[in-house]
C-alpha cells in the first residue's frame, strides 16, 4: 500500500514544489501503481483539501493504464477519512468523502462500460471503539444508498428514479489501530463488530509510527505483535479472514521498512498482509531498488504470527513505556525546536495523535511522529535508543527472542548516534554501546554536530539544509 506519508528526503520528479499536494498526488498515485508495482494507493483526506474527483482524474488522464489494469479490481484507491470523535473540525469531511463513493462508481462505470467500484474501502484512524467502525458502515449503507427509496414528494419519484441508483450498496471500514490500550483490545472490536454481519474479509490496520513515538521503539513492536495474534485467534473463532495492515516507515523507529530490508520486515511481522510503503522508500532510493522491493511485498503471503504471551510482556511493556517517556520530558523543548525547521513534503499536515493533546504525565506536547523522529536523529539522538536503560540483561534475552531484528534494527539507528552533540546521555550511550557494535557514519557525524553547534549558538539559518543532508545520509527525514 502506497501511501502519502511525507518522510522522503528526495523529491519525486513530478513534484511541482518540494511540498505535494493536489494534481501532485494525484500522478503519484499513478506513478506508485504502473511505475513501482504497488497494488495499492492510500489517498488521505485528513488535514488537506480534499479531492473528490480523483478517480475521475486518473481515469482520464492514464486511460490506456487503467483500461489495462482496471482501477478497483487490478489496483485500489483505499480512501482515509478523518475521524469525528478525534477531529471535530474535520468531521464533515467524513460525509463528504463517503458521499462520493457512488459518483466515483458512476464515473467508473461509464468508463470501462460496465458496473465498476473504484473505491470500495475507507480507513478509520485512531478507532476506540466498534460503534465508530459501525457508524461508518452505516452511515453509507442507510443514509448515502438508503436515501435512494426516499420519494420527494407523495407520488413523486424516488430520489433513486430522478437521479439514479447509488452503487455499490456497502462498503468496507477498515479500522486503525494507533494507542496501546486500542491496540490490546483491537480483537474485542473487530469481533464486536463483524458480530452483526456476515462479511467473508475484514482488513484491520495498525500503526507502528505513532505506537513508537508514544511508547517506544520496544512496546510498539511487541503491541503489533500481541494484536496479530489476537487477531488470528478471532479469525479462527468467526470464520471470517481477517487481513492486517501494518504502518511502516523507513526508520528503525518508525518500521524499519526500506526497499533493502524487506526481507527483515515481513520476517518481523509474518502474520501481516499488506505493508505501507511510505514516501522515502519510493524516493530516496534508486527505482530498480524500489521496484524490486515492491515485488517482493506483493508476492509474499502471511503466516502464522509470532507466538507470544500477552501477560509476560505486558510488564515489560509498561516498564520500558515508563522509562521512555521519561525522557520525553526534558528533550520536548529542544525537539519542538529542532523540528520547526524540519522541511515540509506534503501540503497538509497529518491527523492528530496522542500528543496532539496535553499529557496527564506533565503535559507533553510535540510534533507529529515523523517530525518527532526527524529532530532526535538530527542532533545525533536516535530515538531508538529512548527507554533501553531500564532493560536488564534478562529482558534483553527475552527481547531477543521475539523481537527478532532487534539487533540489526538497534545497529542500523546507531550507525547515525553521536555522543559528541552534548544531548545523548551517557548513561543510554553506554548502554548501547554494551548491546551491539557501532559503526558510526561519520558524515553523519559531522552534520549533526553543525546541527547542535547552530543550535547553541541560535544561528538557525542554514538549519534546514543541515538537516536535510543529514536525513539524507540515513535515507530517510524522519
Amino acid at each position: 500500500m502506497s501511501t502519502q506519508h511525507p518522510d522522503n528526503v528526495n523529491l519525486p520528479f513530478f513534484a511541482e514544489s518540494p511540498e505535494l499536494g493536489g494534481d501532485d498526488e494525484v500522478q503519484e498515485a499513478y506513478y506508485a501503481y504502473s511505475h513501482l508495482g504497488c497494488s495499492e494507493q492510500m489517498w488521505d483526506c485528513e488535514g488537506k483539501e480534499v479531492d473528490n474527483f480523483v478517480v475521475r482524474k486518473l481515469l482520464s488522464r492514464y486511460e490506456s493504464f487503467f483500461r489495462e489494469k482496471p482501477l478497483g479490481r487490478d489496483v485500489f484507491l483505499t480512501m482515509r477519512v478523518p475521524n469525528p470523535k478525534v477531529e471535530s473540525a474535520e468531521a464533515k469531511i467524513l460525509l463528504e468523502t463517503l458521499e462520493s463513493i457512488p459518483r466515483s462508481f458512476d464515473t467508473a462505470c461509464l468508463f470501462y462500460a460496465e458496473e465498476c467500484s473504484p473505491i470500495f474501502e475507507v480507513i478509520l484512524p485512531m478507532t476506540t471503539s466498534h460503534l465508530a467502525i459501525d457508524n461508518i458502515y452505516r452511515y453509507y449503507t442507510e443514509i448515502v444508498v438508503g436515501k435512494q427509496e426516499i420519494r420527494l414528494r407523495e407520488g413523486g419519484p424516488t430520489i433513486a428514479d430522478w437521479i439514479g441508483r447509488f452503487r455499490p450498496d456497502r462498503i468496507n471500514v477498515i479500522p486503525l489501530f494507533e494507542d496501546m490500550a486500542s491496540m490490546l483490545d483491537a480483537h474485542n472490536m473487530v469481533r464486536l463488530y463483524l458480530e452483526d454481519k456476515d462479511l467473508a474479509d475484514q482488513r484491520v490496520f495498525l500503526a507502528r509510527s505513532d505506537p513508537a513515538m508514544n511508547y517506544g521503539l520496544i512496546s510498539a513492536v511487541l503491541l503489533n505483535k500481541i494484536a496479530l495474534l489476537n487477531l488470528q485467534e478471532v479469525s479462527e473463532e468467526t470464520g471470517t479472514r481477517i487481513h492486517p495492515i501494518i504502518g511502516v516507515g523507513s526508520a528503525p523507529f518508525r518500521g524499519g521498512l526500506t526497499p533493502l530490508t524487506v526481507d527483515r520486515v515481513v520476517a518481523e511481522y509474518p502474520g501481516a498482509r499488506t505493508f505501507t510503503v511510505q514516501s522515502a522508500f519510493k524516493y530516496d532510493y534508486p527505482l530498480e531498488d524500489v521496484r524490486r522491493g515492491v515485488r517482493m511485498l506483493e508476492d509474499r503471503q502471511p503466516t502464522k504470527p509470532t507466538q507470544i504471551d500477552e501477560k509476560e510482556v505486558i510488564d515489560l511493556i509498561w516498564r520500558y513505556t515508563r522509562a521512555y517517556e521519561r525522557w520525553l520530558g526534558p528533550f520536548a523543548p529542544l525537539i519542538n525546536r529542532v523540528a520547526r525547521y524540519v522541511p515540509e513534503r506534503r501540503k497538509r499536515k497529518l491527523h492528530i495523535g496522542l500528543f496532539g493533546y496535553a499529557r496527564n504525565t506533565g503535559g507533553i506536547t510535540l510534533p507529529r511522529a515523523i517530525k518527532f523522529t526527524a529532530a532526535l536523529y538530527s542532533i545525533g539522538l536516535p530515538p531508538e535508543i529512548l527507554g533501553l536503560n531500564v532493560l536488564d540483561d534478562a529482558d534483553i534475552e527475552f527481547i531477543r527472542k521475539v523481537y527478532v531484528n532487534f539487533d540489526e534494527d538497534l545497529r542500523t539507528a546507531c550507525r547515525f548516534l553521536n555522543t559528541k552533540t552534548g544531548f545523548v546521555p551517557p548513561d543510554l550511550a553506554a548502554r548501547v554501546t554494551d548491546l551491539v557494535d557501532i559503526v558510526p557514519d561519520e558524515e553523519h557525524a559531522r552534520l549533526t554536530t553543525a546541527i547542535s553547534q547552530a543550535l547553541r549558538e541560535n544561528e538557525t539559518g542554514g538549519l534546514t539544509s543541515l538537516i536535510l543532508e543529514a536525513a539524507n545520509r540515513r535515507r530517510f527525514l524522519g
